[in-house]
């Protein structure tokens, strides 16, 4: 069958040699999936999601109750006070800002101990604004919130000491970006996250600590609300959204932290209470419901990446043994026409726009030419198949979903072929 499909023998052959070592990998994965199943299955039970929480609302979406039930079942889920979760925070970045704009204030300062956030969020931060100009409206900059950056230590680790000394009487919240976004840096677990919100809080107990959870949701059994976390945010067109919901994002924790976001995405005095959800809640619930288990396939492709192209002499993050605590597989390419011919196996792998050939070029929010490769069902959905990465040294590419396994296997077999054909690997 996967040589009807273009894939050479030898490369199947090679493949399926490397899937029989990887039993007992998925065997875990299959049993993180089953109880994060069994925890959104309980939360909808207990928050009675009935037929009448499918109903759409219109207008200003008042007394919409599958929109207030479905943000009780994230909060359960996630473990914390309160949730919003709607259509109208269109993407991750946007709920990322809703959630730092809501809750800092002219004079504030905004650290994040982790080095580098992901490219988007550096125009709303305004890392790049300059007096002489070159500023992105309405950056937290322009508002008068300034920046503050640790870096993480060659091996990963967190520079405490250098945390320690960016920690002041401004520093108002502390943003930790969970995934690693364009950068070769280890993902952070959810325990090695907790154990930066515990160092920060024993010096001041006071800063709020919000975890951009993007590619970590179900991963593992818990979450960063679990570890201290005053905030979570992320995508559903990404992990949580199980790929059927076609928009959305979610912020979840502490309720007064909470009530500032909803202010800030709709106006003060109306925050939760208005909002239609335009028939989407369905979608909303039946993929967080399908969640854990998509997101178990999303693991399961990434693992067979990382062993496959390590095995090819690439360097691989995470490796093909480690531990993993987010979907994403970064693969250094070391040359554009590797990063490119990758991208293109991804794309030639799509059941959508299949015969697309994906190029590189300047997206809004990102410092340099980007190449992204997706034939998705919902634009833009990275819990479908895709693979990204900016045309600037090292070239690495970065790989994530697949609403199957084994569409997972297929693209990331197909991404090898493409290498194969143009001689840019041997097998």
């Amino acid at each position: 069958m996967y040589q009807e499909l273009g894939i050479a023998p030898s490369l199947y052959t090679h493949c399926e040699t490397i899937l029989n070592g990887l039993k007992e990998r998925f065997d875990e994965i299959d049993r993180v999936a089953e109880y994060n199943q069994m925890k959104v299955l309980k939360a909808m039970q207990k928050n009675k999601v009935s037929e009448a929480c499918f109903q759409a609302s219109t207008g200003y979406g008042y007394n919409d109750i599958g929109r207030d039930i479905l943000e009780a079942v994230y909060a359960d889920v996630f473990h914390a006070e309160s949730a919003l979760v709607r259509p109208q925070l269109t993407c991750g970045t946007h709920a990322l800002t809703v959630a730092l704009a809501a809750n800092l204030r002219p004079g504030d300062e905004l650290l994040s101990p982790v080095g580098k956030p992901y490219d988007t969020l550096e125009g709303v931060i305004g890392i790049h604004d300059t007096e002489e100009g070159g500023h992105t409206t309405g950056s937290l900059k322009e508002y008068g919130v300034s920046y503050a950056q640790v870096d993480l230590l060659p091996d990963g680790g967190f520079d405490y000491d250098g945390i320690r000394k960016a920690l002041n009487e401004r520093t108002k919240l502390v943003t930790i970006q969970r995934s690693k976004g364009y950068q070769t840096r280890p993902t952070l677990s959810v325990a090695r996250i907790g154990e930066l919100i515990q160092f920060i809080k024993s010096i001041r107990p006071d800063v709020i600590c919000m975890v951009d959870n993007c590619y970590g949701e179900f991963v593992e059994t818990i979450e960063p609300s679990d570890v201290g976390a005053d905030m979570c945010v992320g995508s559903l067109i990404k992990n949580p959204g199980g790929g059927l919901a076609p928009i959305g994002g979610y912020i979840v924790g502490r309720e007064d932290l909470i009530e500032q976001c909803a202010y800030r995405l709709t106006a003060p005095g109306l925050g939760k209470e208005v909002g239609a959800t335009l028939g989407l809640n369905q979608q909303f619930f039946q993929g967080f419901f399908m969640a854990p288990v998509v997101t178990a396939g999303a693991l399961k492709g990434a693992i067979f990446a990382a062993n496959l192209y390590e095995g090819l002499g690439f360097p691989v993050i995470p490796n093909g043994t480690e531990s993993r605590h987010d979907i994403i597989q970064a693969v250094t390419l070391k040359t554009p026409e590797r990063l490119i011919a990758f991208c293109k196996g991804i794309q030639a792998a799509a059941p959508v726009d299949s015969y697309v050939t994906p190029e590189p070029w300047a997206m809004p929010g990102y410092q340099s030419d980007v190449i992204m490769a997706a034939g998705a069902f919902v634009q833009g959905s990275s819990i479908e198949l895709s693979a990204d990465g900016p045309l600037t040294e090292p070239y690495a590419v970065y790989f994530q979903g697949g609403l199957t396994w084994y569409h997972a296997k297929f693209g990331i077999m197909m991404s090898a072929q493409k290498l194969l054909e143009a001689g840019l690997i041997e097998l």
